[in-house]
C-alpha cells in the first residue's frame, strides 16, 4: 500500500508467491534429489519434460525446449535455424543485453534496426536494411512487450526471404490481431526469469513447430542421447539427420525451476496477464495530460501484457530528466532511463555494446530512447498505490523542470 509519508514504500520489484502446487513439487523433488531432468533408468515423466509438453500445448505448437535462460533459448534458436559465424542477423536496437549477446554468442554480425516513438522496430528501416545487408534472419524483440505490426513484418520477411525468431521474453500470454507473439516464425524464445510472466528464477523456452530445429535445439540444449525422453519430440528419423553434429552445449534446464514454472501457466498466467493490464491502465489514466510526458500508442490489434510501463519525457534537457528520476527515487519511485550514459542494472542500448565492431545506423533511436523512462508493474499495486505513484511522478517532473539547468 502506498504511504502517507513523504516517501512511498512501494517495491517495484516485489513478487507474487509460487503457487502452493509448484511449492509442493519442487519440496518433493528437493527430497528425491532428482533435480536432473534425464534419468538412466526407468522413473516418472520429468517435470521439465511435462513443463515442455503442457507449454506447446498452450501455445499451440508443436514442440517445446526447456533451456536454462531465454538468452540461451535465441542462441540456440539462432544456431538451429542456420545461423553461422558471421552472418548479419537483424534487431531491434530497443531491446536488453541478451538479445545482442545471443547474436554475439552465434558468432554473427548484428545489424540493428531503428526503433518508433511508440517502442516498436521501424518497419520502413527494417525494409532498408534487409536490402543492404543481406540479412536472412530477424531476431525480433518485443521489447517491454510492445508488438509491432505483425502481419506487416511477417510480409515483410516473406517478401525478402528473412526467417523469423521471436524474443517473447515481455510477451507471454500476448499475442496480435488474435495470434500468439512466439508463433509468427520459426521460433518464439520466452524467458522464465524473476519479473516476467511466470517466475522460475530462471529459465527459456524455445517454442516452435519446426521438427528440424527442435531436434537440434534439443541436442544443443545438452540431452546427450536422452532426447527420447522429450514428449512431445520430432521422430527418430530427424534425430539422425542431427545428433551426430550437434555439440551439447550443456545449457538444459533442470527439473526444480520446471516444476515452479509448471504450477503458473494456464489460469495462473490468464489470471496474472488481466491483472497486469488493470494496473498499467490505473497507471496510464492517472499520468494522462502530464506535461512533458507521451505514453505510447497501442493499437486494438496489440494484445499486450504490461508487467511494466514506459514513457518518454519530451521537451527536456538531459539535467532535467536526471533532476526528475532523482526527485522521484527520493519519495519512493525508482524508475529506469534509457538515455543514460552508462549501463546500469539491467539497462543499457546499443552504445555501451562495444563488442560490436561494425557502426550502427540509427538515426532517431538516440532522441527517441533518450527520453524513455520504464517502470515495473508489480501485481501487489493497489489502485491507490498507482495514483500515489503518478502524483509523485507529476511533482517530480514539475519541480526538475522549474529547477534544472537549460
Amino acid at each position: 500500500m502506498a504511504s502517507t509519508s513523504s516517501a512511498l514504500r512501494i517495491d517495484l520489484s516485489e513478487q507474487e508467491p509460487i503457487p502452493p502446487e509448484g511449492v509442493a513439487e519442487a519440496l518433493a523433488l528437493m527430497q528425491s534429489g532428482k533435480l536432473h531432468r534425464y534419468g538412466e533408468t526407468g522413473g516418472s515423466v520429468s517435470a521439465a519434460t511435462r513443463l515442455e509438453a503442457a507449454f506447446a500445448a498452450q501455445l499451440g505448437v508443436a514442440y517445446c525446449v526447456a533451456l536454462n535462460s531465454c538468452g540461451s533459448s535465441m542462441f540456440v534458436a539462432l544456431k538451429s535455424a542456420g545461423v553461422r559465424p558471421g552472418d548479419a542477423v537483424l534487431s531491434n536496437c530497443f531491446t536488453l543485453a541478451p538479445v545482442p549477446g545471443a547474436i554475439a554468442h552465434a558468432g554473427a554480425r548484428p545489424v540493428l534496426v531503428d526503433v518508433t516513438d511508440d517502442y516498436t522496430i521501424d518497419l520502413d528501416d527494417l525494409e532498408r536494411k534487409a536490402v543492404s545487408s543481406g540479412a536472412t534472419t530477424l531476431l525480433l524483440s518485443h521489447m517491454r512487450g510492445h508488438i509491432c505490426d505483425m502481419e506487416r513484418l511477417a510480409a515483410l520477411c516473406d517478401r525478402f526471404g528473412i526467417q523469423l525468431i521471436e524474443d517473447c521474453a515481455h510477451t507471454m500470454g500476448a499475442g496480435w490481431n488474435g495470434r500468439a507473439t512466439g508463433t509468427w516464425g520459426r521460433a518464439g524464445c520466452f524467458s522464465l526469469q524473476s519479473y516476467k510472466h511466470a517466475n522460475a528464477g530462471e529459465g527459456g523456452l524455445l517454442a516452435t513447430n519446426d521438427p528440424d530445429l527442435a531436434a537440434q535445439a534439443i541436442l544443443y540444449s545438452g540431452s546427450y542421447m536422452f532426447h527420447g525422453a522429450h514428449q512431445p519430440r520430432p521422430d527418430d528419423a530427424v534425430f539422425e539427420r542431427w545428433k551426430y553434429n550437434t555439440p551439447n552445449f550443456s545449457l538444459r534446464m533442470g527439473n526444480l525451476p520446471a516444476a515452479l514454472a509448471l504450477a503458473q501457466l494456464g489460469d495462473v498466467l490468464a489470471s496474472r496477464c488481466r491483472r497486469w493490464n488493470q494496473r498499467y491502465q490505473w497507471l496510464a489514466d492517472a499520468l494522462d495530460g502530464v506535461a512533458n510526458l507521451s505514453l505510447p500508442r497501442r493499437p486494438p490489434q496489440e494484445q499486450y501484457v504490461a508487467s511494466s510501463i514506459q514513457f518518454s519525457l519530451v521537451g527536456l534537457p538531459v539535467a532535467a530528466i536526471e533532476a526528475f528520476l532523482s526527485i522521484a527515487a527520493e519519495r519512493g519511485v525508482h524508475i529506469k532511463w534509457f538515455g543514460a550514459t552508462a549501463p546500469r542494472g539491467f539497462t543499457s542500448v546499443w552504445q555501451h555494446w562495444r563488442y560490436f565492431d561494425q557502426p550502427q545506423d540509427l538515426p532517431r533511436a538516440e532522441h527517441i530512447l533518450g527520453g524513455l523512462c520504464d517502470m515495473r508493474l508489480p501485481l501487489t499495486l493497489t489502485e491507490n498505490d498507482c495514483t500515489a505513484i503518478a502524483r509523485v511522478i507529476r511533482d517530480a517532473l514539475a519541480i526538475a523542470g522549474r529547477h534544472a539547468p537549460c
